[in-house]
């Protein structure tokens, strides 16, 4: 039983790790940081950083494996293909290839417990797989599941992999000794898999970044954002799943009204920063909108200070995206202290954490008309945007603090080691 962490061994299995400073990897790391601080033994099973670009970092390309020590904890890469463009088949072969590289040469340690993190579906197979042969017990945290995002994001042949991932994501599932949810709204889904309810636990994430402190008019200027603007920043991964067109068709809808749409609030100016494989596809579809811009990721100075400097931050989702997604940028979004403006559909997990926060609004998903107007009105209303933002802060301090996300985990892995 992990009654201490002291002189005990803990796998992390994590697909994503630092030094990627968006979705999954910083908290994997952050997770892996914090146990070896109480003083175990820690390792990570870990591909070669490359999300959100899908691109392999510089100084990881044309590497086979490395052994690395990142803040106390032994990081174990391992080689896997990265997709440009991402298709059924093209996801399916990246699953396979970190699959098939952790397999051949998992780390040579013996932990004492195993924790995975998914969506990565190669990942929670090895980390069942590890744990098993080990004779040790296994927990997952489910940040996003591989078949129910395929099945709901467009991709192409997403069908076929919905049903084959969904398979083998409930077998690692029904098999682990725990399953921690990101988000409670998972529940249903986690037992419709026939995982007993009384083995999964809500781990919500927590804000990963530090809060904003710097000067607001400064960075904007540097930006080249006018005063006088509305500023909609979305920030992340442009993929199929977040249907960012809907922010493009905003953005010329925006420059068509020149600012004298409903409720005021003059000039809109709609921004996405980060990179996905539908960077280019958008930047083509946004071709003449002189409303939009585009900016690379910010490093980590840069981005709370940079999310604070928008005037509405925003989060999309397609349609067909109705559970099982949570996007981590909301944590940072609250801690931000700006409204949100959620275009994403009603009852989804997405819409209730916002709706819970009572940081901002819910509009319905791919409807630029309602996501522009929902943006004048906060734009006219100053007030109202103070009192969201605020909300977003307190929520923050009361749920997504990191200490008591760091806490949730290890409650996880100390009630997971019990139980196996």
């Amino acid at each position: 039983m992990l009654d201490s962490f002291t002189d005990r061994c803990v796998l992390v299995v994590s697909t994503n790790y630092a030094p990627e400073h968006a979705g999954i990897g910083p908290y994997s790391a952050q997770i892996a940081e914090h146990l070896a601080a109480l003083g175990a033994d820690t390792h990570v099973l870990a591909g070669m950083p490359h999300y959100p670009a899908w691109r392999v970092h510089e100084g990881y390309r044309g590497r086979w494996r490395v052994r690395e020590v990142r803040e106390g904890v032994t990081v174990h890469r391992r080689r896997h293909t990265v997709p440009r463009r991402q298709t059924a088949l093209r996801r399916g072969l990246f699953e396979a290839s970190v699959l098939a590289h952790g397999i051949a040469a998992p780390p040579r340690v013996r932990p004492d417990v195993v924790l995975s993190q998914m969506p990565s579906l190669a990942g929670g197979v090895l980390g069942a797989r590890i744990a098993r042969r080990a004779g040790v017990p296994h927990a997952v945290v489910v940040q996003d599941l591989m078949g129910a995002a395929a099945g709901q994001s467009g991709m192409s042949g997403g069908g076929r992999v919905a049903s084959l991932a969904g398979g083998v994501e409930g077998r690692v599932l029904r098999s682990a000794a725990l399953v921690g949810v990101v988000h409670e709204s998972f529940a249903d889904r986690m037992t419709a898999m026939g995982v007993p309810r009384e083995r999964v636990r809500v781990v919500p994430n927590w804000t990963h970044v530090r809060a904003p402190g710097g000067d607001r008019a400064r960075t904007r200027a540097r930006l080249g954002w006018p005063e006088d603007a509305t500023v909609v920043l979305h920030s992340g991964n442009m993929g199929l799943k977040q249907g960012l067109e809907v922010l493009v068709e905003t953005a010329r809808l925006a420059g068509r009204d020149g600012g004298q749409g409903p409720g005021s609030g003059g000039t809109v100016r709609v921004v996405l920063m980060g990179e996905g494989h539908r960077r280019g596809h958008l930047r083509e579809t946004a071709r003449g909108v002189e409303s939009l811009d585009f900016l690379p990721p910010a490093d980590a100075e840069e981005f709370p200070e940079i999310l604070a400097a928008a005037d509405v931050l925003a989060v999309t989702q397609r349609a067909s995206v109705l559970d099982m997604s949570l996007p981590s940028k909301l944590t940072s979004y609250f801690a931000a202290g700006r409204p949100v403006v959620a275009s994403v559909a009603a009852g989804s997990g997405t819409a209730r954490e916002v709706e819970r926060s009572g940081a901002g609004v819910v509009v319905p998903p791919e409807d630029p008309d309602a996501l522009l107007d929902a943006v004048r009105r906060l734009a006219g209303d100053p007030g109202r945007c103070a009192e969201l933002g605020a909300r977003g802060r307190e929520y923050v301090e009361r749920r997504l603090s990191r200490r008591a996300g760091l806490e949730r985990i290890t409650a996880l892995l100390r009630e997971a080691s019990a139980a196996g």
